[in-house]
């Protein structure tokens, strides 16, 4: 059942790819990557590889910008897209992680690549208690700087009408070293959790009014925080030689991330004949980034041009509510209603924060979006028809400000600029024998250019916010066709995607600055996936994506060059072979092949050489003892440069060694601010 439709809804029932990692496959990849978002990368081959870093930067999800979610509460900040997202939750307190790919407006703002939901813990419902502890140790070399550390604490328990969880984790991490033992360089400006700690805390209250009626509050906060005790050497990619770290204070500030998220929800199970879903929410984000005398941070009035040090840090503060009303046999026999409206506000800015001053103004997002989705059951449900349209009014209002000194000190008039857009899908799901789905769906998705890269960069004087025709929303529009087969221990699937924009959004640095290029871009792509579990236990399978993007880069309307490694991943296998070798003891050997990639129209010295990691995951479960993970990232210690330092346009380079006995770990140096 996947619940970021709305509605609890079985995953045979939707018209797109969808998949849903339950808590065992979670803990699986952790035992390899260093974080939750990492983790995702093994089981969801479509989604951009993981930098192993405290940023999202470079990972789309079918090209495009996914939705973050915390049981439905939106974690993107598309105002001024910080790419941390993905780094709001401890993974001790997630249940399952569900992924619905491609562009849709189930959510609303954001999932022009799909929505990414992180589902928390919940006690079990027959009374027993939950009761979980783990501790961990990961090492890259056994040196005494090669050690990281982790431990978290949950319990919760169903008493009656009464239901609570609550929980802690802690980590340490030091630092991370590549396939020639050399300390991989930190990120001193997105962010690293390398070199960092970070602690969270989670709590669920949930009470039954009645046999209907539920109140549920959930509470989480998440801190992330840079120790500051290495700072980087830069490397030399035309050598080959990669960046690396030394011992050494860091310039500013540490990198942090620090996120509360609270939600308090009502179910009726039992109004007007259909169940009722009411959700308020709270998100308070805050992301400081790492500095350095970029040109972009310069004012002659404060230091002498090319000594002055600064950096950023984005602020982002958002609540709304969700309302949504479902009902069975509406009118006549196999018709659903789902109804609803969505409200959002969201206020985001950016700060220097070493001399005080606002690099994006104000950007203040209100928007509210009623709803209707109807779908029709036949045949005994061997028919599904669906479809649904969303009505999206969004204002943007933003004061009047002056830019920095490096956009001029450019005063801009203040707006509040509004639109309003229909969005719509349709789609079909028909199971002609048991076991077998074949499907087909158009979608649009929403989403705002990133407004703060947009505004920041303004340097033209008598210029106004309402008059800035790139603040007009970003609609993908996303056709998929594809086939799910489950018959006993067999699962196959495949897709193919068409997605469109006709006003894109291309991230582009110029100038060691982000700028926003607004062009029609087109992505489509194939996915498989296939697994087999054998009587005696053992399972085999495998998941292959492989994607193309182009955008228009002279206006003409065609599209005439490929979408670089900043906005689009890299075609990927990956297989695993899953078996017990002894009593209470499991194995998992994985295996992940990146396919080279040459981008036509692109630099020559930024095409992609690929490479294959090997992982090993061996368990054992000790019954009352416990159970004991000791996982192998990076089997045969491939040292590689990475997909996202290929797309730098800096002398420095990223290399990855996954650590012996731990998880998968990155370097590299970002080549612009955040």
């Amino acid at each position: 059942m996947v619940t970021a439709t709305r509605v609890p809804t079985p995953i045979t029932a939707i018209p797109n790819t969808v998949r849903v990692l339950d808590r065992e496959t979670v803990e699986t990849q952790l035992a390899v990557s260093p974080s939750l978002l990492d983790s995702l990368s093994f089981s969801v081959p479509s989604l951009a590889p993981g930098r192993q870093r405290l940023t999202s930067a470079g990972e789309p999800l079918r090209g495009r910008t996914p939705l973050y979610m915390v049981d439905g509460i939106p974690q993107t900040t598309p105002l001024r897209d910080g790419k941390r997202s993905g780094f709001t939750i401890d993974p001790a307190f997630v249940d399952r992680v569900e992924v619905i790919y491609g562009a849709n407006a189930i959510q609303g703002l954001g999932a022009t690549g799909g929505v990414i939901n992180y589902v928390t813990i919940r006690p079990p419902a027959n009374g027993e208690w939950l009761r979980r502890a783990s501790a961990e140790i990961t090492t890259d070399d056994f040196e005494q700087n090669g050690f990281h550390y982790r431990g978290s604490t949950v319990a919760g328990r169903t008493m009656g009408a009464f239901e609570f969880v609550v929980g802690g984790a802690y980590e340490r991490n030091d630092l991370f070293y590549d396939g020639a033992d050399r300390p991989i360089v930190v990120d001193p400006t997105q962010g690293d959790i390398m070199d960092g700690s970070g602690w969270s805390i989670f709590s669920r209250l949930g009470y039954d009014i009645t046999p209907e009626q539920r109140l549920e509050l959930m509470a989480n906060t998440f801190k992330f925080e840079g120790d500051g005790d290495y700072r980087p050497v830069p490397g030399n990619a035309a050598l080959g030689i990669p960046a690396s770290s030394i011992e050494g204070d860091a310039a500013g500030d540490p990198t942090r991330n620090d996120a509360q998220n609270f939600a308090l929800t009502y179910r009726n199970q039992d109004l007007l004949g259909g169940l009722l879903t009411l959700q308020a929410f709270y998100y308070d984000f805050y992301a400081l980034y790492g500095g350095d005398t970029f040109p972009v941070f310069q004012d002659p009035a404060i230091a002498p041009v090319g000594t002055l040090f600064d950096q950023s840090a984005l602020a982002s503060k958002k609540y709304g509510a969700k309302l949504t009303f479902s009902r069975e046999n509406v009118l006549w026999q196999g018709l659903q209603l789902v109804a609803g409206a969505d409200y959002l506000r969201d206020r985001t800015n950016q700060e220097l924060a070493q001399t005080g001053r606002l690099w994006v103004p104000n950007l203040i997002y209100r928007g509210w979006a009623p709803f209707l989705q109807l779908e029709q059951r036949l045949l005994d449900d061997r028919i599904r028809l669906s479809g649904g349209v969303r009505w999206e009014n969004v204002t943007l209002t933003v004061p009047e400000f002056t830019t920095i000194a490096s956009a001029n000190s450019t005063f801009v008039e203040g707006g509040s600029p509004n639109f309003d857009t229909w969005l719509k899908n349709v789609g079909v799901v028909v199971e002609p024998v048991d076991g077998l789905q074949l499907f087909a769906s158009y979608a649009q998705g929403f989403n705002m250019p990133d407004a703060g890269l947009i505004l920041r960069a303004v340097r033209t004087p008598g210029r106004s916010v309402e008059e800035l025709v790139d603040l007009k929303p970003v609609i993908a529009d996303n056709i998929e066709v594809g086939s799910t087969l489950r018959r006993g221990g067999l699962e196959l699937s495949a897709s193919y995607f068409w997605s469109n924009s006709d006003l894109g959004s291309r991230i582009q640095v110029i100038g060691g600055a982000g700028v926003i290029q607004r062009e029609r871009t087109e992505i489509k792509g194939v996915e498989f996936a296939a697994s087999y579990r054998f009587a005696a236990g053992i399972r085999v399978g495998g998941a292959f994506a492989a994607l193309k993007g182009r955008y228009d880069s002279n206006g003409d309307d065609l599209v005439d060059r490929d979408l670089d490694g900043r906005n689009i991943a890299p075609n990927r296998l990956n297989l695993y072979i899953q078996a017990p070798i002894a009593t209470r003891l499991n194995a998992r050997i994985q295996a992940s092949h990146l396919f080279d990639r040459r981008f036509r129209g692109g630099v020559p010295r930024f095409d992609f050489d690929g490479y294959t990691l090997v992982d090993a995951i061996i368990t054992y479960d000790g019954a009352t003892a416990g159970r004991f993970t000791l996982g192998i990232a990076n089997l045969f210690d491939q040292q590689y440069i990475n997909y996202t330092s290929r797309r730098r346009t800096s002398s420095t380079t990223e290399t990855i060694r996954r650590g012996v006995a731990g998880r998968s770990h990155s370097a590299g140096r970002a080549a612009s601010e955040a």
